[in-house]
């Protein structure tokens, strides 16, 4: 799995012209699901995601966790973050379909849950218009396949 995690002042998804999920301060996470990605993966994800220490201390230092800074979620899927671009066209190949992502993204969901966040969402397959307000800006990957 693949999660690029912005730290945000505010986060929101749209969708047909209805906000579907909104955040202020916390993590804007966009998720990508491989072919060759697991429930271990998913719970790895979240695990990297919910503690991160990437919020300012009392010293200006990125030394928080997001539980203990009081952060909240927003995890939108997209698959492009695998995204082949040997040509000028990106292939997806290394996307995983649909039957398979669901569960796994609903997953870290889950776990992002159970560690105690509000966690919104967007819709999966959607058209969807993300807008966030970038805090930093700070912005990390995550992939799994090299935790």
């Amino acid at each position: 799995m693949r999660a690029v995690v912005t730290r945000v002042k505010s986060a929101s998804v749209t969708i047909a012209g209805e906000t579907v999920g909104r955040i202020g301060k916390g993590f804007l996470v966009l998720l990508g699901v491989s072919t060759d990605d697991a429930e271990a993966q998913a719970v790895k994800v979240a695990d990297r995601i919910c503690g991160l220490r990437v919020f300012e201390d009392e010293a200006g230092k990125m030394n928080v966790n997001p539980a203990d800074a009081g952060a909240e979620l927003l995890i939108v899927s997209q698959f492009t973050l695998y995204a082949d671009v040997k040509s000028r066209r990106p292939g997806f190949t290394r996307a995983a379909r649909p039957e398979t992502a669901v569960p796994l993204y609903e997953k870290v969901i889950a776990e992002c849950r159970a560690r105690g966040f509000r966690v919104e969402t967007g819709e999966f397959g959607a058209e969807m218009l993300v807008e966030s307000v970038n805090d930093g800006p700070v912005t990390i990957l995550i992939d799994t396949a090299e935790l």
